[in-house]
């Protein structure tokens, strides 16, 4: 049974470094083993089959690659939650930190689905700790629940604002080099006697954003996609 709430420790630990350093810290970060790194890239793989054989290239390919993004962050999500869930049932299950149901029932199910409803804070009442460590363990875990709840909710407005000035500059190529942009049509839609004022101007402007485009990709890797 020990061996059990070391794979739970174990777990949790994993899943909150990852989530650390996917949050918190990411662009100081250059460790190639992580839950995060492995999520994206066999998802990538599967998500990318389809367009890779069947659409080459068009709208519905683009179309159809665009909703891989949110649709990853999601489930990188669900998997920090499912790890964290499942470490503390195995934890408590190992140290023998009885989580009983209402009717009795003391089984695995009852555990995970008791280490559910406390990481979520539901509060549901119908599974309660028989012990002093199986309280100490639910006590922990509804506060890391409650933390990493936090910390998603924080995390989504920075991905979100992240994507928004990415594309403003984007926005603006239209109106700067046409549609689609080309270096001709820049060159000929800024001439004039202040031509070079001009250029400069812009390619200040697109110096910043390129700046801002690396260090905002390689601290949230997902932006990519």
């Amino acid at each position: 049974m020990l061996l059990w709430a070391i794979v739970g420790v174990v777990l949790i630990g994993m899943v909150l470094l990852d989530a650390f350093e996917t949050i918190v810290l990411p662009q100081r970060v250059a460790r190639r083993l992580r839950l995060a790194r492995l999520v994206f890239r066999v998802t990538w793989q599967l998500w990318s089959s389809p367009a890779r054989g069947h659409w080459r290239r068009g709208d519905r390919r683009e179309a159809y690659l665009s909703f891989y993004g949110p649709f990853a962050l999601l489930l990188l999500i669900g998997v920090w939650a499912t790890g964290l869930i499942g470490g503390f049932a195995l934890l408590m299950w190992g140290l023998g930190a009885q989580l009983v149901a209402i009717g009795g029932d003391a089984g695995f199910g009852t555990v995970l689905y008791g280490s559910g409803t406390t990481f979520l804070t539901l509060g549901l009442g119908d599974v309660l700790p028989h012990t002093a460590l199986g309280r100490m363990l639910v006590v922990l875990e509804a506060g890391i629940g409650f933390a990493f709840l936090a910390l998603i909710i924080s995390y989504m407005p920075v991905l979100s604002q992240a994507f928004s000035q990415r594309e403003v500059n984007v926005s603006l190529l239209d109106a700067r080099a046409g549609s689609p942009p080309s270096a001709a049509e820049l060159l000929r839609r800024h001439a004039g006697e202040d031509l070079t004022p001009a250029l400069v101007q812009v390619l200040l402007e697109w110096e910043r954003w390129s700046a801002e485009l690396l260090e905002s990709h390689l601290s949230y890797p997902l932006l990519a996609y």
